[in-house]
């Protein structure tokens, strides 16, 4: 049916979209994120996302796909509201009911293929090209005959979710799959398009990319032959952090383990920066030590890299709880944007599966064998759920009544009073001076502003000595502690205070940060 967009009356007529580098996504899937799989469901939880400090929530795609469950990444109505969520008025109603709280909204769009049942778009134009493929089917037509359609057809579409239901931000799914050997690839006219209509409207929304090619070009400004695009994911940030608290080596996270490898991933962004992949058997990726770490989006789980396991398990069954908290405190403590995924706040436990309700029998097994396939080639052990079983999408809804207990409460503090103090140290993510050193396990990184500076340490091993930072007089007083017994940790052994250039012990898995008034 046609939706008269007209109808809904927006009660603000003001509000404030969040620029990329304040924002602390929070990643959530409608249909698993409330027991009603709902955008009204969703919308009764975001007085605990403020409660948290989440100030940015991130949904997963929301076009029209086929039956009432799946990732969305197998949309066929790219201008479609999915029904079983709430349809165009449940969406709204979300993000009305977000910007009342001051939450921007992230709206993940998928502009790299389209769903395999359901899709009619090619019996209007020529969407598809026989130039290219992806993992997901064929490519979209931006590069071929008859292409400019098919390229306005999705800028129009981007443009339609900031105009119609004020979407402060899109997250472009997989950009590696979007091909296009045009002198101005669709990334940098889409980018265009958007500041275009923001200058327009006297709106402000913005580009975020995922991408797993390491390249700047999309980050960079028009001037720098660059897309434009205001943010990117930075994948090797969480194959880093991953792969140390974890041991975990097959598939992408043989080329990652090292604590080095989490200090260059702080420090620089991209791990790979044109350096030899074992995985890809190539070289891959270039630095970005030029680029802002503001640009960066980083975090310790998401959709991806939990759902595409056979398992679909969460970090919480992978590492222990004081690794739960060095992993959190890389990602809020980092200079890029934190994101997280629904339900690590609290260390849920349920997976979080791969899940379709496609219609067409021969689809389904396709799917399934497919799957197998993927994770054999992965060397995951055992079979993956049955993603059409109804039970694999109940299984990986959150179990929101575990946050009441001790350990999710407990960890659930922890992720808040780290969130807050992020917020209320600005020379976190806005250095004057960065000092990051690197010694066996343990990371330090001293980080100066105006009037103060903030050291924080990550052990991911073993207990350890480490040197203080050096070249900054004064005392410096601990603010922050993981091992304390009251986030259920050992028992710190590090000193309240010490001065510059003094050795001081730091516990095994262990996050602290100390402050140095100048």
């Amino acid at each position: 049916s046609i939706v008269d967009h007209a109808a809904f009356k927006w009660k603000m007529s003001e509000r404030v979209s969040l620029p990329p580098e304040e924002m602390i996504i929070y990643e959530l899937h409608v249909g698993t994120f409330s027991g009603e799989g709902t955008f009204y469901g969703a919308a009764a939880k975001l007085p605990y996302l403020t409660e948290l400090g989440i100030n940015t929530v991130e949904i997963m795609p929301v076009a029209q796909f086929p039956g009432d469950r799946n990732w969305g990444y197998d949309g066929v109505y790219p201008f479609a509201v999915q029904n079983s969520y709430g349809g165009p008025e449940g969406l709204k109603d979300f993000v009305e009911k977000c910007h009342a709280l001051g939450i921007s909204v992230i709206l993940d769009v998928v502009y790299n293929h389209l769903g395999p049942e359901g899709n009619f778009l090619p019996e209007f134009m020529p969407c598809f090209t026989e130039r290219y493929t992806t993992p997901w089917g064929k490519a979209i037509n931006f590069d071929d005959s008859y292409s400019y359609g098919v390229r306005d057809f999705f800028i129009r579409n981007a443009l339609y979710w900031f105009e119609h239901y004020q979407i402060d931000a899109l997250r472009l799914d997989a950009i590696h799959g979007i091909f296009d050997m045009s002198a101005k690839h669709f990334l940098r006219e889409l980018s265009e398009a958007v500041a275009e209509f923001c200058r327009d409207s006297g709106s402000t929304h913005y580009l975020i990319a995922e991408s797993d090619l390491n390249d700047t070009r999309v980050i960079k400004k028009y001037d720098r032959g660059g897309y434009g695009i205001d943010a990117q994911w930075n994948d090797d940030f969480h194959h880093s952090v991953h792969a140390v608290l974890t041991g975990e080596s097959a598939g992408y996270y043989r080329d990652f383990g090292g604590v080095d490898k989490v200090a260059k991933a702080l420090s620089s962004g991209f791990v790979y920066s044109w350096d030899f992949s074992e995985h890809r058997k190539r070289y891959h990726g270039m630095s970005s030590s030029d680029c802002p770490l503001s640009k960066f989006v980083v975090f310790s789980q998401n959709h991806d890299q939990v759902g595409n396991r056979a398992g679909g398990e969460r970090l919480s069954l992978l590492t222990s709880t004081e690794g739960l908290k060095v992993s959190a405190a890389s990602v809020l403590l980092s200079p890029s944007i934190p994101l997280l995924f629904m339900g690590e706040e609290y260390g849920e436990n349920a997976p979080f599966l791969y899940f379709m309700s496609f219609t067409d029998n021969d689809l389904i097994e396709a799917v399934r064998q497919g799957r197998k396939k993927e994770f054999r080639e992965f060397h995951s052990r055992g079979e993956p759920e049955d993603p059409y079983d109804v039970e694999t999408f109940k299984k990986s809804k959150l179990r929101w009544e575990k946050v009441g207990e001790e350990r999710h409460s407990v960890l659930l503090g922890f992720y808040k009073e780290l969130i807050e103090l992020r917020k209320n140290n600005t020379v976190i993510r806005e250095p004057e001076k960065t000092d990051l050193r690197n010694s066996g396990d343990v990371i330090g990184i001293t980080r100066q502003g105006k009037g103060y500076a903030l050291h924080v340490v990550l052990n991911f091993g073993d207990q350890s000595m480490v040197s203080g930072p050096a070249g900054i007089p004064g005392t410096w007083s601990k603010i922050f502690d993981s091992s304390e017994t009251k986030w259920l940790g050992p028992g710190t052994i590090m000193p309240d205070t010490f001065l510059s250039g003094e050795n001081i012990p730091v516990g095994a898995l262990s996050a602290a940060v100390y402050r140095n008034l100048q």
